[in-house]
């Protein structure tokens, strides 16, 4: 599959490997790679970025990426529907971070990491290399069906985006909250034709 990746898909999933080493975190995640067409200056995705006004909107989308990860990568969307049945996700976070200690329920910087849990770095030096989540997996193959379906040979960074926005989770969820939606990046990136 990665022989069909641009040059600019490369570029993104490598700049992801950087997310993922910037963030001190032992996996590269669908965050990882968002935050890697973030940084793009060129191509489809940050003309995307810049028409919907994400690009200068990082701080609040990386923001939004911590509190997802502080709530161990629960979605608002999950969040809202337990509050329905009367269940505090907020008041739980607190509580087991109180006990057990700040990023308790999700993956933690060098700062918050929770007691007792390895450092990721020496979980990494035995690992010598960051992998893919499962997550991050299906993102790679969500894209190659996206530029199919669009009757595109390669796979580009704008296939990437599409597939993050399509994909259900705190990612697309993010991206939605934002404006940048699979509709609107459709629609920006690719104009009538994706309608």
């Amino acid at each position: 599959m990665f022989e069909r990746f641009t040059e600019s898909a490369r570029r993104t999933v490598t700049g992801a490997v950087a997310q993922a080493e910037r963030l001190d975190h032992p996996e590269i995640t669908e965050e990882h790679l968002l935050l890697s067409l973030l940084d793009t200056a060129e191509g489809r995705a940050f003309f995307a970025f810049t028409a919907l006004g994400v690009r200068d909107r990082r701080a609040e989308i990386e923001a939004a990426l911590a509190a997802a990860r502080r709530r161990g990568g629960m979605s608002k969307a999950d969040s809202e529907a337990l509050a329905d049945l009367g269940i505090d996700v907020d008041a739980i976070v607190a509580k087991v971070e109180e006990t057990h200690g700040p990023g308790a329920l999700g993956m933690g910087t060098p700062e918050t990491e929770p007691a007792g849990r390895p450092r990721a770095r020496r979980k990494r030096a035995l690992l010598d290399h960051r992998p893919f989540t499962p997550g991050a997996k299906k993102v790679l193959e969500q894209s190659l069906r996206v530029a199919l379906g669009r009757g595109d040979r390669h796979i580009g960074e704008e296939h990437l985006l599409l597939a993050l926005a399509v994909r259900p989770g705190v990612v697309s969820e993010v991206l939605a909250d934002f404006g940048a939606g699979y509709g609107d990046v459709e629609r920006v990136m690719f104009g009538s034709e994706g309608t």
